[in-house]
């Protein structure tokens, strides 16, 4: 049996109770809304259990880690009702985009929302972990700073313990830029172990990218996870929300001077027999239903007129679409998914 290296009861705001000496440090909660936890423990992956809710009180309450990661979506209690959820949490450094900041040391856990209210929370370290890595653009990184959100650092509020999302993806990266430098392609793929998934997305900041070059970038990539022992995933860009009357146009879709590049990354996965996550299509069908109007919601379109970055709510509905792509493709499976 493993045994808890912490155990919070974060709701009093007290020193945490250390039940390993193997810590230098007392934990502590601060603050009420959000709380913040933090947690000293070394890089590593951390299987996380947290009961939300309040006896006297209802209660809104949402988790995110380290930089911002969502990891349980919005949840509502009645006073005098607890919810129970459990996650895994990588904890590296940088923890966030690999030309960020550092971050803070150890593990970071913030409860926000309206009347966040958690009662106790247990860490203990994950010993059976399947990783998923991402390589990718500021769509799908793990944004630091508010409004912006990437859907990779929405998608652990998907995933169940033993799944444990490392988001490597950076913010103006392309193709080229990311298989070449040194905190990206060559950092990411040492840490890569046999059977973790690798999804790859890329094509947004590829404007100057040859269709031959990015598909030699992608292969390039799906050689250097195999050698591993990983398994890669190649995933078409999301839209832009880029309107011609009721369609999107070129841009939206991703299309540069005349260059398909979804259309690209397609061809790469079939080629290499590698699964595919099209989320330029499943993207495109969401975004075009909604019309011109409607979409506006999960972009930050009424922030600050960006038409290609998300909000925290396009970026959970997005890695929505991401996750039933993996189910799809019987790459995760109901059992490792978080259900309410």
């Amino acid at each position: 049996m493993r045994t808890p290296i912490l155990l919070a009861t974060a709701a009093l705001l007290t020193p945490l109770a250390i039940t390993s000496p193997a810590l230098a440090a007392t934990p502590q909660c601060t603050g009420d809304s959000p709380i913040v936890c933090t947690f000293d423990v070394p890089t590593g992956d951390y299987d996380v259990t947290v009961v939300l809710g309040d006896k006297e009180s209802a209660a809104q309450t949402s988790v995110h880690a380290e930089t911002r990661r969502s990891m349980v979506p919005l949840t509502v209690t009645a006073a005098g009702s607890f919810t129970r959820r459990t996650f895994t949490v990588n904890v590296r450094e940088p923890e966030g985009e690999p030309t960020g900041p550092a971050g803070t040391p150890g593990l970071t856990l913030t409860f926000d929302g309206p009347s966040p209210h958690v009662a106790k929370i247990k860490v203990t370290p994950a010993r059976r972990t399947r990783h998923v890595f991402l390589a990718g653009d500021s769509t799908a990184c793990d944004q630091g700073g508010y409004p912006y959100f990437g859907w990779g650092q929405a998608l652990p509020s998907f995933l169940g313990r033993g799944l444990s999302v490392v988001n490597h993806a950076d913010s103006g990266e392309s193709s080229v830029s990311f298989l070449n430098g040194a905190a990206f392609f060559p950092a990411m793929q040492p840490r890569i172990r046999r059977g973790d998934l690798v999804l790859i997305q890329f094509g947004h900041n590829d404007k100057s990218t040859t269709a031959e070059d990015f598909r030699a970038n992608l292969s390039a990539m799906v050689a250097g996870v195999r050698e591993q022992g990983g398994e890669p995933v190649l995933v078409t860009s999301i839209v832009r929300r880029r309107f011609a009357g009721t369609q999107l146009n070129d841009l939206g879709l991703i299309i540069h001077g005349g260059v398909n590049l979804p259309a690209e990354t397609r061809a790469v996965a079939a080629a290499e027999n590698v699964p595919l996550l099209d989320l330029t299509a499943r993207t495109e069908q969401l975004v075009e239903a909604l019309g011109p109007e409607g979409s506006k919601p999960i972009y930050l379109t009424d922030v600050n007129g960006d038409n290609t970055h998300l909000s925290e709510y396009g970026a959970h509905q997005y890695a929505a679409l991401a996750v039933e792509e993996l189910r799809a493709a019987h790459l995760v499976g109901d059992r490792q998914l978080q259900h309410p």
